[in-house]
């Protein structure tokens, strides 16, 4: 028996944002179509400890994340991911801040290229912490963006990612700005990744088309977009019973009368049915296990082959 235990370069090094784009498409996929027993993650101290396990039947593999999580340290997000296979010993364990970054960026990609406008170009990306370089990446990875601008109260980090953009995204203007509303009135996609608990523009801020993903609020105390546009969008979730626990978006809005639970489309049922979207499309997600399996199984088919 094995266990072999990657560091964040690792992962990097091994599962490029394409790469994890198409995983993650594919693992909802397989959500919808019944393949996979993912229980609602166990939340304790208020989401400052997580846990998530998902088992792929036809595999007989699985896999547990772990986190521990406090906005007022860096990172914000610790934690393991743990790969296990039925039919061999062997584990992989692997560095969960850039798997959650990872397959967090990789699922906007998904709902990105599902949604948002063929030409879309223009991204306004609010919050610029741990989270926020993969949405940038992802984003990019499917609709080639012309122009980035990046919004955080902390100017000095915000332009610091600024600078790791401008070397990565070749061609790419990329500014910063303080002004949520004016920066978001520019934008053909949206993307949100803070803590936000209220949210983070009004709805007349934004253009009459434009696609929005909110990744950032976990726990229904959070909330970054504003009932008025859940209330007008096609809103598409990652998984319906997780953000009916979890999310302060989806919370807020029902208890508002702004939206009904019929209203919430799946991400699975939405790649394999498309819907037809109004002008103003939503994504949002609060995290579910097959995005981390996704990952680890990339992870695992590599590391694990390598070794042989």
């Amino acid at each position: 028996m094995t266990t072999q235990v990657l560091t964040a370069d690792e992962v990097r090094a091994l599962v490029p944002m394409g790469e994890a784009i198409d995983a993650v498409r594919d693992a909802f996929v397989s959500l919808v179509e019944g393949e996979f027993e993912q229980p609602t993650r166990t939340a304790l101290r208020d989401g400052g400890f997580l846990v998530m396990p998902v088992h792929h039947r036809p595999t007989a593999t699985a896999m547990v994340k772990t986190l521990s999580v406090n906005f007022d340290r860096s990172p914000a997000i610790t934690g393991t991911v743990m790969w296990s296979d039925a039919a061999r010993a062997d584990h992989v364990i692997a560095d969960a801040v850039s798997v959650t970054a990872l397959r967090t960026g990789a699922i906007s990609g998904v709902a990105t290229d599902l949604l948002a406008p063929a030409g879309a170009s223009r991204l306004a990306l609010i919050g610029a912490g741990a989270q926020a370089a993969d949405q940038a990446r992802a984003v990019h990875a499917v609709r080639p963006l012309t122009h980035l601008v990046i919004v955080d109260r902390d100017g000095n980090r915000a332009e610091e990612l600024a600078e790791v953009l401008r070397a990565e995204l070749v061609g790419v203007r990329v500014s910063v700005s303080s002004d949520a509303a004016q920066a978001v009135g520019g934008a053909d996609i949206v993307s949100c990744a803070t803590s936000s608990k209220t949210p983070l523009f009004p709805l007349a801020a934004l253009p009459q088309r434009v696609h929005v993903n909110a990744i950032g609020a976990f726990r229904p105390t959070m909330r970054e977009l504003p009932d008025a546009l859940m209330g007008e969008a096609t809103v598409v979730v990652d998984e319906l019973d997780a953000v009916l626990e979890e999310s302060g978006e989806v919370v807020h809005a029902l208890d508002a009368g702004t939206i009904a639970k019929e209203d919430l489309i799946e991400l699975g049922r939405a790649l394999t049915d498309p819907p037809r979207p109004t002008e103003r499309t939503v994504f949002k997600t609060v995290g579910v296990a097959v995005q981390d399996y996704a990952i680890a199984r990339l992870l695992a088919a590599k590391a694990l082959t390598a070794r042989v």
